[in-house]
This record gives structure tokens, sequence and C-alpha cells, in this order.
């Protein structure tokens, strides 16, 4: 038996609670970089005590992704739109939005991450050495996760 991995055909939608209230999809994925990446989280700690025992404790981290795109798409002008409501500066406050993602995949399985905020991406277009634009990164961190299997 055969496992298709195949990541063609996922979207995401995003949710944005002053700026985007009812959301828009994200497909317009980069192919330079990883389209929607997330990394490891870290849920436990860990040391040794003076005299060799194991000391371990819970630890609390936020779920992190990252989401390229295609620079210039529908996809990247919502998404700058989303950074630039949510940056903070002198004379600017931020618009405060509580995200929440869900991820669909080719399987059918979705990926829900909720209380949100988005914390990185690029205020501009990047030109890369190969005379290209640079895919668009934006980051988030999330409270909360569920999922379902497709």
């Amino acid at each position: 038996m055969t496992t298709d991995v195949s990541g063609f055909g996922a979207q995401v939608q995003i949710k944005a609670s002053n700026t985007f209230p009812q959301g828009f999809v994200v497909s317009q994925f980069a192919d330079d970089a990883d389209p929607f990446d997330i990394p490891s989280v870290q849920i436990a700690d860990k040391a040794m005590g003076l005299n060799g025992d194991l000391i371990t404790w819970s630890k609390a981290n936020p779920i992190m992704i990252t989401i390229n795109v295609v620079p210039g798409s529908e996809d990247d002008k919502n998404l700058a739109i989303l950074l630039e409501a949510n940056r903070v500066g002198k004379g600017k406050s931020g618009a405060r939005d509580e995200i929440t993602v869900v991820a669909v995949y080719p399987n059918e399985g979705t990926l829900t991450l909720s209380a949100g905020i988005i914390t990185d991406g690029s205020p501009g277009n990047s030109i890369a050495s190969a005379g290209r634009l640079k895919s668009k990164a934006y980051q988030f961190a999330f409270e909360n996760k569920t999922d379902t299997r497709g």
C-alpha cells in the first residue's frame, strides 16, 4: 500500500479579528521556499541535578508557522495588509488582531491554529541574486491547535 504525501491542492484560510474578520484563503504558495512550514515545538526541558539526577519539567511555547507566498500575488497583498495593520510605530497603533488559521490538506485533513498573532513579515519586496523577487515569508505564533485526519 502506498501513502500519498502530495501537498498539491493545499490551502490556508486566515481570519483576523479586526483586519479580516471574514477571512481570506491563501493558495498562491512560493516555489522557492517551504510554502507552509511548522517547525518543532519544545514541550519540555531538562537539567541534571548536582548528583546526576535527571530533572524535567513541562514548558509552554507558542506554535510557530511560516507561510511563503508568491511576491505581488493577491495572497501577498492580503498578508501585507495584515502585517501593516498590526505593525506599531511612532504615532501608529496596531490592530491587535487575534488570528485563526485553518490549513486544509489534500487528504481533507485540517489543522486549526487559534489565539494567534502575526509576528514577522517583509514590509517590502526584496530581490534575489537570481534576478527575481524573493518569496514573501509571513510568520505567526499561536496558543492552541486542533486537527482532523483526512
